[in-house]
């Protein structure tokens, strides 16, 4: 995917998955762990999560950095995760006997995520950390 910006073009490249075991509620606190991190720092998170979906989130960003580097030639150590969004995906629908010959309705929710990265230049990076600690100078104005 290519997105132009001010006569740039800057690649974005996805990687979705679909029909995950886990609601999206779940699913998305997961990938708050790596919304705008780099590709390295996102990797470290997902491996030491103690969620169970983070091993499929892993498998989808591992698939995002590859499609990158085989179908677009960019370089690893300066890709981020610009995006990571989750969605509803289909809903099993289950019945339980309740008492009084009611039925109790349970919805097996299914995740769809999409993951997006973006090479970023180093000097971008370093003009916002400056940007920020001018900011943030200590006074109150």
């Amino acid at each position: 995917m290519v997105k132009k910006n001010d006569n740039e073009e800057i690649l974005v490249v996805q990687a979705i998955g679909k029909s995950l075991k886990s609601s999206p509620q779940k699913t998305n606190l997961v990938l708050g762990l790596i919304r705008g991190l780099k590709v390295e720092k996102a990797i470290n998170n997902l491996l030491f999560s103690k969620r169970r979906i983070s091993g499929e989130v892993l498998k989808i960003l591992k698939s995002a950095i590859s499609n990158a580097e085989n179908n677009h030639q960019l370089d690893i150590d300066k890709l981020f995760v610009k995006e990571a969004s989750v969605g509803k995906s289909m809903v099993l629908k289950r019945f339980r006997p309740r008492a009084r010959g009611r039925a109790g309705k349970i919805l097996k929710t299914f995740s769809r995520i999409r993951i997006l990265v973006q090479e970023r230049e180093e000097l971008e990076e370093k003009k916002t950390v400056n940007k920020k600690m001018k900011e943030d100078n200590g006074t109150k104005n």
